[in-house]
Parts: C-alpha cells; sequence; structure tokens
C-alpha cells in the first residue's frame, strides 16, 4: 500500500513537500516515483529514484524539485519549490520492486498552485 500526503493549496512561487509512505513491501528494494495527471492531460513522470539512490527529473521541474528517501521510514518524499500554476495536478506515488513491473499506485494528491 502506499498512502500520499502533503498535497494542497499555494500560491505561485511558494514551496510544498509530498509524502508517500509504504507498507506491505521490503522498501528498500523498491524504485519510487512521483507521477502527475493535470486536467486532460496524460499522466506524466515527475521524479524517479532508484534503489540505490540514483534519480531523474522531468525537464519541466529540473532545478525546482528533488525526490528523496528515507528507507528507514519508508517514506519517498518529493520537495517543490518555486511552484508554478502549471505544476497544478493530481500527484501520484509508485514502487516498482526491484525496478520492475508491476507497477503499484498510491491514491493521489492534489497540488493547486494558484497565481
Amino acid at each position: 500500500q502506499l498512502q500520499a500526503s502533503g498535497g494542497g493549496l499555494v500560491q505561485a512561487g511558494g514551496s510544498l513537500r509530498l509524502s508517500c509512505a509504504a507498507s506491505g513491501t521490503i522498501f528498500s528494494l523498491n524504485d519510487m516515483g512521483w507521477y502527475r495527471q493535470a486536467p486532460g492531460k496524460q499522466r506524466e513522470l515527475v521524479a524517479y529514484i532508484t534503489r540505490i539512490g540514483s534519480t531523474n527529473y522531468a525537464d519541466s521541474v529540473k532545478g525546482r524539485f528533488t525526490i528523496s528517501r528515507d528507507n528507514a521510514k519508508n517514506t519517498v518524499y518529493l520537495q517543490m519549490n518555486t511552484l508554478k500554476p502549471e505544476d497544478t495536478a493530481v500527484y501520484y506515488c509508485l514502487r516498482r520492486f526491484m525496478g520492475k513491473s508491476p507497477d503499484y499506485w498510491g491514491q493521489g494528491t492534489l497540488v493547486t498552485v494558484s497565481s
């Protein structure tokens, strides 16, 4: 199970930190990711962190967002700074055991950035 939290309403230029707590798995053996889906758009990758801590980001968030993980807390984070209205979306966390399918998704948390 994946439980995402931390979404909310923020003004442009503000910050939020999303958290996603995992259970029912050996967290350290999972790659973890954050995706988002804006209204009328396809779900897209935001940030990804592997079991060994390698990261990659969508070009649109590079330099503004940071993904991290705490294996002791079975939690992955997404620190989002300098938020823009175009960051408005439902954010979903994903886990991928040993980096392989199937993918497991959390329930999503809504981020709304006002201009």
